[in-house]
């Protein structure tokens, strides 16, 4: 059946033909709430709040615009009111000042204060000619992570504007408001996010490296985590990187302050084996952090591990320490011992 036939048939009260109606939107709209909101988790139960608004208000559905605009009007409207019911997600660099590696890191917060990864498996190509980011720098952790610093309003102008490719007018119906409001709201909100942003996304680093660079990144990684070797893994890091740990609000700043925490903690004598898995988070290098349980068990899920590079060495490494981090993530459940 074509669109408009399912449109028919769905508007006639059929959940079947409704459902293969929104199956090819349903990817594009979770990486939309996603965005609004900085977690996968917030960005599904925004997904199937704004799919029961959709069904429930299809025979009003007019089709003065298309589907997929009446879509993501719906969509961000309800994460419009999913923001109003929540604190904002950040990053442990946006909470405190970094931290002392000679100390332990700090206790847990809650995780629902964090931005969290999104796997690139649920990832789709949503762009148009008029967007002003392509879908990979649009999810990176690094534009999340700005995004939600922005107020609700203006974060939404900003991706329906620049990442989908919404006109004004478009964007304006979507959001109750006029066109002179909504370019005004998007000349905001660039100035705050180009600020947090840097010089070049990852996308156009992954792009400057060739096959072989990639390669060695990838597999020093791995070697270093799995041998806990401080010194092959300081060598990796810009002077200024930074290591965070979410949900422990706890980072560090500067090559000297990761090497002295690595050794003194995840890399110490006596701390649990680990085991990494390459695998691709927000656009972005990442890798599955296994920890060693007993002989039973082997190595299960602690944590995802998504990497920023600057040339071909690391200027940002993101650790979500936690296993919920794996949900989405086509990784093993455990590795063997």
């Amino acid at each position: 059946m074509t669109e408009q036939q399912l449109l028919v048939a769905a508007r006639g009260g059929d959940p079947d033909a409704f459902a293969k109606l929104i199956d090819s939107y349903r990817r594009e709209l979770h990486a939309h709430c996603y965005r609004m909101l900085g977690s996968a988790a917030d960005a599904e139960d925004a997904l199937q709040d704004a799919l029961l608004g959709a069904w429930r208000g299809l025979p009003r559905f007019e089709g003065r615009s298309s589907l997929r605009s009446w879509l993501y009007t719906i969509a961000t409207n309800a994460c419009l009111r999913a923001i109003e019911r929540r604190p904002r997600r950040v990053l442990p660099i946006d909470y405190g000042p970094p931290s002392d590696p000679h100390n332990p890191t700090g206790e847990p917060l809650l995780e629902s204060v964090w931005v969290q990864p999104l796997p690139d498996t649920m990832l789709a190509d949503a762009a148009t000619p008029d967007a002003r980011y392509e879908q990979r720098e649009a999810v990176e952790l690094a534009f999340i992570a700005a995004l939600q610093h922005l107020p609700a309003r203006q974060r939404a102008v900003l991706i329906l504007r620049d990442v989908l490719g919404f006109s004004a007018r478009e964007t304006a119906e979507a959001l109750d408001a006029t066109p002179v409001s909504i370019d005004s709201a998007l000349q905001r909100a660039h100035r705050s996010v180009d600020a947090r942003l840097p010089e070049r996304s990852q996308q156009a680093t992954l792009r400057s490296l060739d096959d072989d660079d990639l390669k060695q990144v990838v597999e020093g990684f791995v070697s270093a985590w799995e041998r806990a070797d401080v010194e092959a893994m300081v060598s990796m890091l810009v002077d200024d990187a930074v290591l965070t740990m979410p949900p422990e609000p706890t980072w560090f700043a500067g090559r000297e302050a990761i090497g002295t925490f690595l050794a003194a903690f995840p890399f110490a004598s006596d701390a649990p084996r680990i085991r990494m898995l390459p695998t691709r988070a927000n656009g972005q290098l990442a890798f599955g952090h296994y920890s060693w349980r007993d002989q039973r068990n082997g190595f299960i899920p602690h944590a995802i591990a998504v990497v920023s590079l600057r040339g071909s060495e690391i200027a940002e490494l993101t650790i979500f320490k936690y296993a919920e981090a794996f949900e989405g993530f086509e990784l093993p459940e455990r590795i063997p011992a």
